[in-house]
């Protein structure tokens, strides 16, 4: 019997393992926070089955913002903003623990704002898991299901245990930082945002295709050619990366 499971299990059992190498993977030499964060929130939602998510840093004011999130699309980045001004995302970060919404249709009474937004897009629950260590906690991960439902106790440790190897990373990195150095870090994952933000229109544009393509598009792009998301937005912002070069590496 237990042969049995071992064996139905093994193919999830390498896909986590999968995971873990994905996430430690990004942290390379001069990181590029935005690329470890996307590739933890993808991974989760890969791993999950749930079919969004979002990453939020607190700056130096404890203010969250959105540095990446699955899909690009407008509506789920507009979920997760209204997350972060009043949502469980705010809860998970100021207490440091795991904020579950199993069915947000009838979770009336706290963050009515997020409440209308999230089954505005489609989703019916959420579950936010701090990025935390050694009771600091730098940011949130916010996963949103379009069914009710909660994650298993199961899932619920493998999505913090993959926010753990990111906060590690993060907070290494920062521990040879002043604090000074460690606001501009942050500002620069937010400016790179923006970035990218900007070359994935000129991309959705050049393809005719979505924003989340796009993203894939340029991610991909950057990891093939060895440089930073952030220097792939600006090369195809800048125009030194031409966006036809993306369009033939994707088909």
């Amino acid at each position: 019997m237990h042969d049995i499971e071992h064996a139905a299990d093994s193919p999830r059992e390498e896909r986590i393992n999968d995971a873990f190498v994905r996430v430690a993977g990004t942290l390379v030499e001069n990181y590029d926070v935005v690329d470890l964060l996307s590739t933890l929130v993808h991974t989760c939602t890969e791993l999950l089955s749930v079919q969004s998510g979002g990453i939020l840093l607190a700056d130096g004011a404890g203010a969250l913002e959105l540095v990446a999130s699955t899909s690009e699309e407008a509506e789920t980045v507009e979920v997760m903003i209204v997350a972060a001004g009043a949502g469980p995302c705010i809860d998970c970060y100021a207490t440091g623990s795991v904020v579950s919404i199993p069915d947000i249709a009838t979770d009336s009474d706290r963050w009515p704002r997020f409440r209308r937004t999230a089954l505005d897009q489609g989703f019916r629950a959420a579950h936010a898991t701090p990025l935390r260590l050694h009771g600091e906690v730098i940011g949130a991960m916010n996963l949103l299901s379009t069914v009710p439902g909660v994650l298993s106790a199961r899932d619920a440790q493998l999505a913090q245990a993959l926010a753990d190897v990111a906060t590690v990373g993060i907070l290494h990195e920062r521990s040879f930082r002043q604090p000074e150095v460690v606001a501009a870090q942050l500002h620069l994952a937010l400016d790179t945002r923006i970035l990218v933000e900007q070359a994935k229109g000129v991309l959705a544009q050049m393809r005719t295709c979505t924003m989340t393509e796009a993203f894939t598009a340029l991610r991909d792009y950057a990891r093939v050619h060895e440089i930073t998301l952030r220097a792939a937005a600006e090369g195809v912002v800048n125009r030194s990366i031409s966006a036809q070069a993306l369009v033939s590496q994707n088909g």
